[in-house]
């Protein structure tokens, strides 16, 4: 399947399970560059290998094959609890696009489709995974289940909040993180998506949300989504351009290279913060570039799964 070609068919996903499918495909296939070498060869029955852990379901023929330890995995078996977290506010629809290509993906595209690449994962896993999206309201809570029926709902939702296209819709990302936290009660690994824009910039009170995330020993992985060549590096051309706040409706209008510099100063000492802070409160921040593709989302689960469970 020509995977640019399937995007571009209908506005928004026709078929996001089918693409999250041959994302993790293309993933999966291309780990023999990776330091997980050998870990999608029984991807859905084997895990790895322990010390300490009893011998007796070390699968000794996949041994032979890798050179790595790896015990069977039982259907019985309690495995791990995944809360997916998508900001859909007005400024992740950005850019704003008529045709979504594999390659040209807005900030929520680019979030709906790593996310279900996240829940074909963590399906083949037989991991149980929860959704909660939220704008200038909570538009949406699951809690976490393994079912195939729970997994396509949740697939509808990623699909309708990439058609959603908000209008002027503002968010205090803080505020619906305390709510999402208080539904969470079972230990689980947190993945969130979001650009970080806030209507104020009480980051206190931002932090203080994520701390709560934290709460009954859950890890919390912030994926921070963001156009890196226009909103970090401001790359536009010089003609005059009216610049609009799509939550808030103002506008300016300016030359790009009059105030390049001074943004980009502005914008990379606020991403530097946002990592030092995280560090400081012990929650994985990860880049995002929708320019980039979904192998460092991919990467990342994969090493926080090892470490989680």
């Amino acid at each position: 399947m020509n995977l640019q070609n399937e995007l571009n068919k209908a506005e928004g996903f026709k078929n996001l399970g089918l693409l999250a499918k041959q994302v993790v495909e293309g993933f999966i296939a291309g780990m023999h560059k990776s330091p997980f070498h050998g870990f999608s060869a029984e991807f859905a029955e084997h895990k790895i290998y322990n010390p300490g852990e009893s011998t007796r379901h070390i699968d000794w023929k996949l041994f032979a094959k890798t050179e790595k330890l790896y015990t069977k995995r039982y259907d019985d078996e309690t495995n791990l609890r995944c809360h997916i977290i998508l900001d859909n506010s007005s400024s992740m629809h950005y850019p704003e696009l008529s045709n979504f290509s594999i390659t040209e993906l807005n900030k929520v595209g680019f979030s709906a489709l790593a996310s279900a690449a996240l829940m074909h994962m963590l399906k083949k896993q037989r991991d149980a995974v929860g959704l909660s999206i939220y704008s200038d309201a909570y538009d949406f809570y699951a809690s976490e289940k393994g079912s195939e029926r729970h997994h396509q709902m949740l697939l509808h939702e990623l699909s309708n909040a990439v058609l959603s296209k908000p209008l002027m819709k503002q968010t205090e990302t803080y505020k619906y993180l305390h709510e999402i936290a208080e539904n969470i009660h079972r230990r689980s690994l947190i993945f969130l998506f979001t650009d970080m824009f806030q209507t104020s910039e009480d980051e206190v009170k931002l932090f203080e949300a994520l701390r709560h995330l934290k709460y009954n020993k859950h890890e919390v992985v912030l994926f921070h989504v963001f156009d890196k060549e226009k909103e970090l590096n401001f790359d536009f051309d010089n003609r005059p351009k009216r610049f609009i706040d799509v939550e808030t409706g103002e506008h300016i209008n300016l030359y790009a290279d009059f105030i390049k510099e001074n943004y980009s100063k502005t914008v990379n000492n606020y991403f530097s913060n946002l990592k030092l802070k995280c560090a400081q409160y012990k929650i994985k921040y990860v880049e995002a570039d929708i320019n980039k593709t979904f192998n460092n989302i991919l990467t990342t689960y994969m090493v926080e799964r090892q470490r989680f469970v």
